[in-house]
């Protein structure tokens, strides 16, 4: 079962269908212990970084989601939810995030038209999970006004360009992030979303 983790963010129920249609038993849920024993875990979101960690925490979910990603459950942060894997964000004076990947969320620089809105093209170099089957240069929604900015451990990663050249996706071992909305994201969304299912299933055997 695949916990997609409601904490009053994000399109939970267009992330659910999405893995529904491919066979995967996902639950919408608040509840700690659900998080805690699922065999996968989808943080999506949309919304401010603070108020997003402030719910977590008011909810008892923390913990959860590091134990997870620190057990090396499948684990993936859509948008919101991949910033929140951050140290800090700079959204709205400094936070502190999950600090799960070291660096920090940034606001894009001024002259750029700001959110991030629309289509755009995601590259990579052909070594990625969520990747297998879409082609560099595929083009993804995002709907975005800071842009992580990672100084830790080398993930692998895929990139966008918009004024500047940022992460748009990242994996490590079980630990999958995207910037984009791949629920939004049409006929390349749905196949990386069906590359992190098959990724959940490998891990039953």
């Amino acid at each position: 079962m695949i916990a997609v983790v409601d904490y009053g963010r994000g399109n939970l129920g267009s992330v659910e269908k999405a893995l529904g249609r491919l066979g995967m038993r996902a639950i919408i849920t608040q509840d700690p212990r659900a998080v805690a024993d699922a065999e996968a875990v989808v943080l999506p979101g949309d919304g401010a970084f603070h108020d997003a960690m402030g719910t977590l925490e008011a909810l008892g979910l923390l913990a959860p989601i590091r134990g997870c990603v620190d057990a090396g459950r499948p684990f993936l942060g859509i948008c919101l939810g991949y910033q929140l894997l951050f140290t800090e964000s700079d959204e709205f004076g400094q936070g502190k995030g999950l600090d799960v990947i070291s660096g920090a969320v940034r606001r894009f620089p001024s002259g750029l038209k700001v959110p991030h809105m629309g289509w755009n093209q995601v590259e990579h170099t052909g070594d990625l999970v969520l990747f297998d089957g879409v082609p560099s240069g595929a083009h993804f929604y995002f709907v975005h006004s800071y842009y992580p900015e990672p100084t830790g451990p080398s993930f692998s990663m895929a990139t966008c360009t918009y004024g500047v050249t940022f992460p748009a996706a990242v994996e490590r071992a079980g630990l999958f992030a995207t910037q984009f909305h791949p629920e939004k994201s049409q006929r390349w969304g749905i196949r990386l979303l069906e590359n992190f299912a098959a990724f959940v299933r490998d891990q039953r055997h």
